[in-house]
């Protein structure tokens, strides 16, 4: 099942619906940014938080020339390093990002990490850390009506490199409305 941000909504001070405060990894800005919906972001979750190791990922990236977004100009984006890494349990096949953001999502309880890697989010269910990807957020965009549909993007993606298998893909697409199973 996919977790979406709908999915952690709490309530604020007045009672209403308040939305969840992010961590994300480099994949998630990387391909919104690509498909033109990085915008939709701060719509979705505020705080949107990222480490410094996704701020040097993305830096990395565009020193090579892809088209990465620059932290720096995006207002909305707060960078925090995380104090906690040195206590994450052993796993070398996490990188600096994930690593980080499973720190900063333990420090900062109750935040959803955006996570899209396998291990990763292994590693943050094991750890008991809230999380969702790039397709719940995808879903939630759709939901809130940030995009009128899925399929198009999920075919950019795609286009893209983003790893989705069918089973996935029809998944995703039936959740949103937009299967001919649904």
């Amino acid at each position: 099942m996919a977790w979406t941000l709908f999915g952690w909504l709490t309530k604020n001070s007045r009672g209403r619906p308040a939305l969840p405060e992010v961590i994300c990894n480099t994949s998630l800005l990387q391909y919104l940014h690509q498909v033109g919906l990085l915008h939709i972001l701060p719509s979705l979750a505020r705080p949107v938080i990222i480490p410094a190791s996704v701020v040097d990922e993305l830096a990395a990236g565009r020193a090579l020339g892809l088209d990465l977004p620059d932290p720096a100009g995006l207002e909305w984006i707060t960078v925090q390093t995380p104090h906690s890494a040195p206590v994450l349990p052993m796993v070398t096949d996490l990188g600096p990002g994930e690593t980080q953001v499973i720190a900063l999502a333990i420090e900062r309880q109750g935040a959803v990490a955006v996570l899209d890697d396998a291990i990763a989010r292994q590693v943050a269910q094991n750890l008991g850390i809230r999380f969702t990807g790039t397709l719940g957020l995808l879903l939630d965009a759709k939901r809130t009506g940030a995009i009128r549909a899925i399929t198009p993007v999920l075919d950019q993606l795609q286009s893209l490199r983003f790893r989705v298998s069918p089973r996935t893909r029809e998944a995703v697409r039936r959740m949103a409305g937009e299967s001919q199973e649904s």
